[in-house]
């Protein structure tokens, strides 16, 4: 008879912990973790590094000797300053990279204590693993509601009024630290890595009614430097697609709302650059002429029409827009009051539509 180690769990047993510790270091926790764990390294990032280099350099047993005493010391400060007021029946469950000596040893020193403490089979290579995998099956549990339109006209707003009215919303540029377009970059803020950025999609489904509708935004195959896990690309060419009309003279308003911090900023010129290849170098020294004269509703007025609506165009010929154009919405009202009412319409005509357009 095979012998079960009882001192390890599945992914399938997370939500039975009472807390998830991620005991790899700060900068692999960094890129990617399970939504929720708390990070309490057993080795910070560099103590990782020259224990892996006497392993490779010097031998396996120099590197653990060093380690063992970097191990004990790291996870006592843990002890006193994270774990010392849980009572005897809490239950953490540690993980690594592998499920290996990293969370073993975490592990035996909380049970030594008295907790009942397991380690996560795998390690957090079995938790990508599970990730990829239902990245494949649940984004097809969904009827994805499809919110197009040109740039500026607000449709993270009403994603986040629908969000706000108690509506599922799977808002990819906020999961993905990005507007979506070439001068789409937040301010002092990087974009998560690839696998924190699958991670978040599937945290967020993963929490959702497959019976309701999920709200979300045209999207391109990229997201900044990221791109759209492929059955989430699938299911929003699938859904329902809805236009969104707004006039360029309430675009341009709303943009130089939304975007304020950019236009003002010493990076716009240096973006701006970036369309020369597609708009030629004389388009773009005019732009930045108006920039030097402050002049940005005009810049903002001529950036759409003579670039952004232009590959918007392009984009909707491209992807799943039929639907688009026979299920509109417009407004001028770019206010939040406006985009509030605009997405209370939109939820409203999104359940009462089944077999035709409703206007």
């Amino acid at each position: 008879m095979t012998s079960v180690n009882h001192t390890f769990a599945t992914i399938e047993q997370l939500s039975t912990f009472d807390a998830v510790i991620d005991a790899r270091s700060p900068g692999e926790y960094a890129l990617d973790h399970i939504p929720g764990a708390i990070n309490c390294p057993v080795l910070n990032d560099e103590e990782r590094i020259r224990v892996g280099t006497l392993y490779k350099q010097v031998s396996p047993f120099e590197a653990r000797k060093v380690g063992a005493v970097l191990v004990a010391r790291n996870v006592a400060m843990h002890m006193e300053t994270l774990f010392a007021q849980h009572p005897k029946n809490w239950r953490p469950l540690v993980y690594c990279w592998r499920g290996g000596q990293r969370s073993g040893s975490f592990t035996h020193i909380l049970n030594e204590v008295g907790w009942t403490a397991r380690r996560l089979s795998g390690g957090y290579k079995s938790w990508r693993h599970h990730v990829l995998e239902a990245l494949v099956q649940v984004p097809a549990q969904f009827r994805f509601q499809v919110l197009a339109g040109p740039t500026g006209s607000g449709k993270t707003k009403v994603l986040e009024a629908l969000h706000a009215q108690g509506h599922q919303v799977l808002n990819l540029e906020a999961l993905a630290a990005h507007k979506g377009s070439v001068l789409g970059g937040l301010p002092d803020q990087a974009q998560p890595s690839q696998k924190m950025f699958e991670t978040q999609i599937l945290h967020t489904l993963a929490a959702f009614d497959p019976a309701r509708p999920v709200y979300v935004e045209a999207e391109s195959k990229r997201i900044g430097l990221l791109r759209l896990p492929d059955s989430i690309y699938e299911g929003i060419q699938q859904g329902q697609w809805w236009g969104l009309e707004v006039p360029v003279r309430a675009r341009v308003q709303f943009l130089l709302q939304d975007y304020a911090y950019f236009l003002h900023s010493t990076t716009l010129l240096e973006q701006l650059d970036r369309l020369a290849a597609t708009c030629g170098r004389v388009q773009v020294d005019t732009w930045k002429a108006w920039v030097a004269e402050s002049r940005y509703p005009e810049l903002v007025e001529d950036l759409l029409v003579k670039h952004y609506d232009r590959y918007y165009d392009r984009s909707m010929r491209q992807l799943q827009s039929g639907d688009a154009r026979d299920y509109v919405l417009g407004t001028d009202d770019v206010s939040d009051t406006g985009f509030m009412e605009l997405a209370g319409r939109l939820a409203l005509r999104s359940q009462l539509t089944k077999g035709g357009p409703v206007r």
